[in-house]
């Protein structure tokens, strides 16, 4: 009966060694990569987080702009 305690204890033991302790991203895309991949697809709001992105895009430029003159 022992032996057979020490060797599901020993089963176990050996199934939880194997689990690496930091879990692989779902997603090797960075976030203006996947908001990108949205805007273009069919999906509903798609054209919205488009036109977030474009505003988005003109506001950083605007701030380069801005920031270059006041040097």
């Amino acid at each position: 009966m022992k032996a057979l305690i020490a060797a599901v204890i020993l089963i176990a033991l050996a199934g939880c060694a194997g689990q690496s302790s930091s879990p692989k991203p779902a997603s090797t895309l960075t976030e203006a990569q996947r908001d990108s991949a949205i805007a273009r697809s069919s999906l509903p709001g798609a054209a919205t987080v488009g036109r977030a992105l474009t505003l988005s895009g003109k506001s950083e430029r605007y701030a380069a702009q801005t920031d270059s003159m006041s040097r």
